[in-house]
């Protein structure tokens, strides 16, 4: 990276826009595939969380275990993984970058013609995340007439080139085709992300999962959330630039950057997020909290031949109408609601009922929606009338509408 004051500057705005960021790093083969190690231990050291994804021929010019020693998760090169059914979908959808470096005149026109014949193809054309491609090839291909075709192809999708240096090349040859440096390139996937960082600094407190309240030392009430979609919120702020605080009880690997605090019953929930709101911007109560609990817990397991057991219930706190009633000027609490039947009527009385700003409701009785799933349908309520009807879609694409939601809503006088 870049040294002297100005360069210092550079280097802590680099750090900031990468830190918890999700970059799958494409490898493609060119010669200039050795310098990608390089670029990955740069973006793991600035924070980010790299998951290098190598074409099969690119193999052949650097090996995986060198990626896999250096990056956050070992690499990946197989389309069809007997291990993971749908790689290129869970790596689209975790990612918040694709960085290709390098990235080859093959590469280019395969991308611009969207063919996925591999891993980082198919996962190219299955993501919404910002796509940054660096190109190192012989001069002779980087001039000919159908790569800056397909390069000016790739930027009126969006794609962010770029360009290769001018020096010295494979086979004694000069000329423009030589790879970018990799500090060149690391601070333009940092440039990518910090654009996208409009929550920088912004304090989020998010909750996500079910929780189980105890029957004795065996069973436990409980429901059936999973956590995606609080995660999916963590995730997706931390995109953002936020500051994530994630209380959860879910099984889920918390989003990387966010600080994760574990919990598994109502009072958990509610003693962490008490000692935690006041200092939040934003409080999101994502979680499936449980409104009862038994009053007792038997402290052995109940046996079956000892008769039916009588199990007597009593309401739990109310995280969300406390935060309500008790939150600090200018703080956002945004909560959630999980119903069947006429699920708007019934979130618009909680919306006035627990002073909240903002309410997502979902009708989880409706296909493909909540908990369970990995796609939600939702509406958005908004204190003083406003409603966003978001439709079925990936939980990260609903977080992502949320997150809009309360970006407005921190916009406001």
């Amino acid at each position: 990276m870049s040294s002297g004051p100005d360069g210092e500057v550079g280097a802590r705005a680099d750090r900031a826009a990468l830190e918890g960021a999700f970059v799958v790093l494409g490898v493609t083969a060119g010669i200039a595939a050795y310098k990608a190690v390089e670029i990955c231990r740069s973006l793991v050291d600035a924070g980010a969380h790299v998951v290098p994804v190598l074409t099969p021929a690119a193999t052949r010019f650097v090996g995986t275990v060198t990626f896999s020693a250096l990056a956050s998760e070992p690499a990946r090169t197989e389309l069809f993984d007997p291990h993971d059914p749908i790689p290129h979908t869970h790596l689209a959808q975790a990612a918040d970058l694709v960085l290709v470096a390098p990235a080859t005149a093959n590469f280019l026109a395969e991308y611009a013609a969207g063919i996925a014949r591999d891993l980082l193809g198919a996962t190219l054309l299955a993501t919404t995340a910002p796509v940054v491609v660096c190109p190192a090839m012989h001069a002779g291909m980087w001039r000919h007439a159908s790569v800056e075709e397909n390069l000016a192809t790739l930027v009126r999708r969006g794609v962010v080139v770029v360009p290769p240096e001018s020096g010295r090349l494979a086979g004694g040859d000069q000329g423009p085709g030589r790879l970018a440096d990799p500090a060149v390139i690391v601070a333009a996937a940092a440039a990518v992300l910090g654009a996208k960082a409009e929550l920088a600094g912004v304090r989020f407190l998010i909750t996500a999962g079910g929780t189980r309240e105890p029957i004795d030392p065996v069973r436990y009430l409980g429901n059936r959330s999973s956590g995606r979609q609080g995660h999916a919120i963590a995730q997706e702020a931390r995109r953002r630039g936020a500051v994530v605080t994630l209380v959860s009880s879910s099984a889920l690997a918390p989003p990387p950057g966010v600080e994760f605090v574990p919990v598994e019953t109502a009072a958990e929930f509610a003693r962490e997020v008490f000692a935690r709101a006041n200092d939040a911007d934003v409080v999101v109560m994502a979680a499936a909290v449980a409104d009862f609990r038994p009053k007792t817990v038997a402290p052995t397991k109940l046996k079956k031949a000892d008769g039916l057991a009588e199990i007597e219930l009593e309401p739990t706190e109310d995280v969300l109408a406390a935060l309500g009633s008790r939150r600090r000027p200018g703080q956002v609490l945004v909560g959630f609601a999980a119903e069947t039947g006429d699920a708007v009527a019934s979130a618009s009385s909680k919306l006035a009922a627990k002073g909240v700003d903002l309410i997502v409701v979902n009708d989880v009785s409706a296909p493909g929606v909540g908990f369970g799933h990995e796609t939600n349908a939702v509406t958005i309520l908004e204190a003083g009338g406003g409603r966003i009807d978001v439709p079925l879609a990936p939980k990260p694409t609903i977080a992502a509408a949320v997150l809009d939601a309360v970006a407005h809503r921190l916009q406001r006088p």
